[in-house]
């Protein structure tokens, strides 16, 4: 087996396996490499690559979103607007090849990611 398929098999079972909080700390950290790297992309004028990071970060997004059940606990609907503000913000940024739109998005999901991970190690 090569190494790419290894890594990619890896990957999956590690998904496969993954406890709720677990899966919902990897797509956070995923978005935020995402808009890290989609930052970055736009400030060195590379369209193709910031459109790409840019369009899964806002795919991750809506993944959070639609699965995001505001019945559950009372700050939920605001967590979904907060979903809707960044999505509109980063496809925003993404026309108008707009750095500091997503790094305003990146500081406010920072704080969230860690907050998540925080909340899943003191629960273990």
């Amino acid at each position: 087996m090569s190494a790419p398929h290894l890594r990619d098999r890896y990957l999956q079972d590690s998904i496969n396996t993954a406890s709720p909080a677990r899966l919902l700390i990897m797509l956070y950290d995923r978005l935020i490499l995402d808009l890290l790297h989609g930052e970055e992309a736009l400030r060195n004028d590379d369209r193709v690559l910031a459109n790409e990071k840019l369009t899964h970060a806002q795919e991750i997004v809506l993944e959070l979103r639609v699965t995001l059940d505001v019945n559950a606990w009372e700050g939920a609907p605001g967590l979904a607007s907060l979903y809707g503000f960044v999505l509109t913000e980063l496809i925003g940024a993404n026309i108008k090849r707009d750095a500091d739109r997503v790094a305003v998005c990146r500081s406010l999901l920072e704080p969230l990611r860690d907050a998540w991970r925080d909340a899943a190690s003191a629960s273990t």
